[in-house]
């Protein structure tokens, strides 16, 4: 079977590589073409100067909408601090930081509001981009914040590893499933545009992948599977030797994840905000997502011996936070009327179960016995 997909605006340096490959070794895995869409070492999206992220950029996520959403997430971790015995080193390291504003909220909030856990806390960025870490130590250096970067996760965590929206970012796996067989979409090149074809799967990782959770998509369902993300989790698991990891992505539970009705998958590409289903138009011009499997990132972390809390969604976190804090009434205190319809329309977005705050919260730990998280509360599993 093959599908074909019309040129669109994109990086020809790109377009070139991708093309020599292909002709050099024949067709390649959906993944592998996503990867260089996203990553190549000079023309990916991510490697790329242009603007990503906020209302400027192709996306938006939660600390361009408001640093309310740092200031709360910065309540969580100094709970977590006090979980821990007010440990007089607290680690947060952030994995894909995206334009520092996450990191920069935090540590404003610590400073000002609780300075003892301001005292304590380290703050180590993750990432691999080099104009991602360029735009970071900008918006940092602002507030002349002390922040370290390193592009591996460090050893012996003892604190929070945190990551927002960073799996779903990683090269996934495209598959189908015909007359009861997996099979797996590759990227051909016949001399025009990109092209796909179903073939056996690359590697049998795939087939364990889903002997694993003992279910398939649907016959004629296609969908994604990220191997990259449990291998992230049992690696994050490793590094943390005590303490939490908090981890934000758009994604569902398995059965939801790999539903029958679910037949096209979860994979979008974005730019200038307006979403797409063509991962072959602008190459290395916009982002190429999907969504994750929160089965498989529970079971990872906990084969690399955390323990889960609780999975809930971003709006039910920030909620039990305190965002409502954040709508005082127009003239109370230094809040006046334009401010504080800016701060609804955040909030609204930020919890908003059709935007931001459908997004999932994985909270895992190791080392720490029988922690109450306010961002838990209510929650079953926690």
């Amino acid at each position: 079977m093959r599908t074909e997909f019309e040129p669109a605006t994109e990086n020809a340096a790109l377009k070139e590589a991708i093309v020599a490959r292909i002709q050099s070794q024949g067709p390649i895995p959906f993944r592998d073409f996503m990867e260089a869409a996203l990553y190549h070492h000079q023309h990916g999206y991510y490697r790329s100067r242009r603007e990503k992220m906020g209302r400027q950029g192709d996306y938006l996520t939660s600390p361009e909408v408001s640093s309310v959403f740092g200031a709360l997430l910065a309540r969580q971790l100094r709970e977590m601090w006090q979980a821990l015995g007010r440990t007089s080193r607290f680690d947060v390291v952030e994995a894909g930081a995206g334009t520092g504003l996450l990191c920069r909220d935090i540590l404003r909030w610590a400073r000002s509001h609780a300075p003892d856990f301001s005292g304590a806390l380290t703050y180590t960025i993750v990432e691999v981009s080099g104009a991602l870490v360029e735009r970071q130590r900008d918006v940092l250096a602002e507030e002349g914040c002390d922040v370290r970067w390193t592009a591996e996760l460090p050893d012996r965590i003892e604190g929070c590893l945190l990551s927002n929206e960073l799996l779903d970012s990683f090269p996934v796996h495209r598959v189908c499933v015909q007359d009861g067989e997996l099979a797996e979409v590759f990227v051909d090149w016949d001399g025009v545009r990109f092209v796909e074809e179903v073939c056996p799967p690359s590697t049998p990782e795939i087939e364990t992948y889903f002997g694993r959770l003992g279910l398939m998509p649907g016959e004629g369902c296609r969908a994604e599977v990220n191997l990259g993300a449990p291998e992230w989790l049992r690696h994050a698991g490793h590094a943390l030797r005590r303490g939490f990891l908090l981890t934000f992505d758009y994604g569902y539970e398995a059965g939801e994840l790999y539903a029958p009705w679910r037949t096209d998958g979860t994979l979008l590409c974005f730019y200038r905000h307006n979403p797409s289903a063509d991962p072959y138009a602008r190459l290395g011009r916009q982002d190429i997502t999907s969504h994750v499997d929160f089965t498989t990132l529970r079971q990872a972390g906990e084969e690399a011996g955390l323990q889960t809390l609780g999975l809930v969604s971003q709006g039910e976190l920030l909620t039990n936070l305190g965002i409502a804090e954040a709508l005082a009434p127009p003239g109370e205190g230094d809040v006046n009327l334009e401010e504080y319809y800016a701060r609804r329309r955040a909030v609204s977005e930020l919890v908003d179960p059709a935007a931001l705050g459908r997004i999932r919260v994985l909270l895992q730990a190791k080392g720490v016995s029988d922690p109450h998280l306010t961002g838990l509360k209510g929650v079953r599993n926690a």
